[in-house]
Order: C-alpha cells, then sequence, then structure tokens
C-alpha cells in the first residue's frame, strides 16, 4: 500500500514539473512569430528589410558611381532584453550585399589578416602570390545603431515597442549621410485564467 501511494507521489510529482521538448518539427521562418513577448526572428526581420530598403534608395548608395564600401560597427542594447545585436548587423550587411550595391571591409578579421600578412612575408609563399601590407580598401561609410524599446502593461494588456535605428556615417567629414527607423508594436492579452 505504502509502495503504491509512493508510486502515484512520484507520478504526480513528475508531471507537475518543467517538461522537456522532445519532438521537434522544422518550421517556415517566414512565418510570423509571435509566441512570446521578446524580441523575435520576424521583428529582425521585418526591420532589416524596411531599413535595408531605405538605404539602398538614399542617393549615398543609389547614386554612386562604384558600390560605396562600408563597415558594421556596433548597434547598442537598449532594450531590458539579451538581443543578439551581431546577429541584426550579420543581416543588415547580407542583404545589403545581396542587391550588389554596397561592399564591405571586415572589421572582424582584422586581426585575422594581419597574422596572415606576417605568414605570407616569412618566405613560406611564392613573391608571385604573397599579399603585404598597404593594399586593403578603406572604408567609404560605417553602419551603426541603436535598438530601443518601450514596455506598458494595464491590467491584462501588454504592448511592446521596438524601434531599431540606423545610422549610415561619412568616414572622411562624420556626417550622417542617411539615417532611418523602423518601428514595431505588438500587443498580447493575459487569459482570465491560466496555470
Amino acid at each position: 500500500m505504502l509502495g503504491r501511494l509512493f508510486f502515484f507521489c512520484f507520478l504526480f510529482l513528475a508531471s507537475c514539473g518543467p517538461k522537456a521538448f522532445v519532438r521537434g518539427e522544422y518550421d517556415d521562418v517566414n512565418k510570423t512569430n509571435l509566441l512570446n513577448d521578446k524580441w523575435s526572428e520576424t521583428d529582425m526581420q521585418k526591420a532589416v528589410a524596411y531599413l535595408v530598403k531605405s538605404a539602398t534608395s538614399h542617393y549615398a548608395i543609389a547614386n554612386a558611381k562604384r558600390p560605396p564600401v562600408v563597415m558594421v560597427t556596433r548597434l547598442q542594447n537598449n532594450t531590458g532584453e539579451h538581443i543578439n545585436t551581431q546577429s541584426i548587423m550579420d543581416m543588415i550587411r547580407v542583404e545589403l550585399m545581396r542587391g550588389g550595391k554596397v561592399a564591405f571591409v571586415d572589421r572582424l578579421a582584422r586581426e585575422d589578416v594581419a597574422k596572415e600578412y606576417e605568414y605570407q612575408n616569412s618566405g613560406m609563399v611564392s613573391r608571385e602570390t604573397k599579399k603585404d601590407k598597404g593594399g586593403q580598401v578603406g572604408a567609404d561609410y560605417i553602419i551603426n545603431g541603436r535598438l530601443d524599446t518601450i514596455v506598458q502593461q494595464a491590467g491584462r494588456e501588454k504592448t511592446v515597442y521596438y524601434k531599431l535605428t540606423l545610422n549610415l556615417t561619412n568616414l572622411k567629414t562624420n556626417i550622417i549621410v542617411w539615417s532611418d527607423y523602423k518601428q514595431i508594436r505588438k500587443r498580447y492579452k493575459k487569459p482570465l485564467i491560466g496555470l
């Protein structure tokens, strides 16, 4: 009797604990994701698509005689969430490159490039194929920005507002030649009864 009681108590406690996700399936990344009230891939896709379209239609890019050389710097996260801002900037860079109107220098690869110069000039690489210092292309512009949020809650209602702002700054003059933002607001409602 005591064994049965222990067994049922164990089953009850096990069923009340957190459940592990054990079965999954692939989903369409372009389908709207409103699973919770946090920054999502849908928010990132909407914001990036709008800002890339705005940037490429601006005269600094649209009327350039050659694709301007751009360096992506950083995106400040002024939200209360842990958001991978590098992923947002990577998506912006990739989408701008897909259009072929912008070229990029790789700020993050500088240390690796410097080490490769050392190796290629160590005598291990043929003179005809080695690369040396002084041949890199300087950036014309930098892209940076900020992600802000405002969260409002009243009773069972909650709204989450995001604003992603980007700037394209002329590296020679330090003048911002293009700036735009994308706003996203999501509305949530708590159920009357829930666990």
